[in-house]
């Protein structure tokens, strides 16, 4: 039970691994006026830095949970680097069937809603581990401009136009899902090239280091065209943001 290799090799000079920045990160911890103590559960956790920071900067508490076996090694790493191991804990496992033994304050996913299937069921899988009145992190795409071509829709990583929502139209699905959205912090342009960008310098060293590699060949063409896709399909067309959901 792992992520693909090309995955773990693409980022794995990310400690975020979604188009938020450090500034955007810890802004979202300032918004959500976290208390000390608050217990929080990440599915999804990637390499563990929202909770490695928030616990250092707001005194939270909880656990990640995230498949890869190498971004949970460095989440590890990185509350020993930060100074909150005994804050925060990591394991290796399968999100969409982690369930708190306690319910926990703040339940998120972040960029990871295939877990549930899609967003409804991300909500109704974080529902079993939030306590009444708790709040909700739920991260995902919408479509900044609606793409007219197949071609766009598949170089943003969907399979349908309507694999995404309009901005509207997410904030509009949380509330049928009977959820207030009470906060937000969209990633902009600036952050998604932080994202994307990251990336091709992080290949690039990977080949030079790696040219004999089995994987070398896929990752090649990736550097190769994904320069060009991103500037003109994803940053165009692609948003994102984490929503914050109190239920009605």
């Amino acid at each position: 039970m792992d992520l693909p290799r090309s995955f773990t090799v693409r980022e794995s000079g990310h400690r975020i691994h979604n188009p938020f920045t450090d500034e955007k990160l810890a802004a979202l911890g300032r918004a959500l006026r976290l208390e000390p103590g608050a217990r929080v559960l990440d599915l999804a956790s990637g390499s563990g830095e929202m909770l490695c920071t928030w616990a250092r900067d707001h005194g939270v508490v909880g656990t990640g949970v995230d498949i890869s076996t190498v971004f949970t090694a460095h989440a590890r790493a990185r509350a020993v680097e930060l100074g909150v191991a005994d804050r925060v804990a990591f394991l290796h496992g399968d999100a969409a069937e982690h369930v708190s033994a306690e319910p926990v304050d703040l339940a998120s996913c972040l960029g990871a809603t295939w877990i549930g299937g899609g967003v409804p069921g991300t909500v109704r899988l974080l529902e079993r581990s939030l306590r009444p009145g708790g709040t909700m992190l739920i991260g995902h795409p919408y479509w900044r401009r609606r793409p007219e071509t197949r071609e766009a829709v598949e170089a943003c990583y969907a399979s349908s136009v309507d694999d995404f929502p309009s901005l509207d139209g997410q904030v509009a699905e949380f509330g049928a899902l009977g959820y207030d959205v009470v906060e937000m912090v969209l990633a902009d342009q600036d952050s998604w090239d932080r994202y994307r960008a990251a990336q091709w310098l992080t290949i690039r060293r990977w080949l030079d280091a790696n040219p004999d590699d089995e994987l070398a060949p896929a990752m090649r063409e990736e550097l190769t065209t994904a320069p060009v896709s991103y500037v003109r399909y994803e940053r165009e067309h692609l948003g994102w943001g984490v929503f914050a959901l109190m239920r009605r």
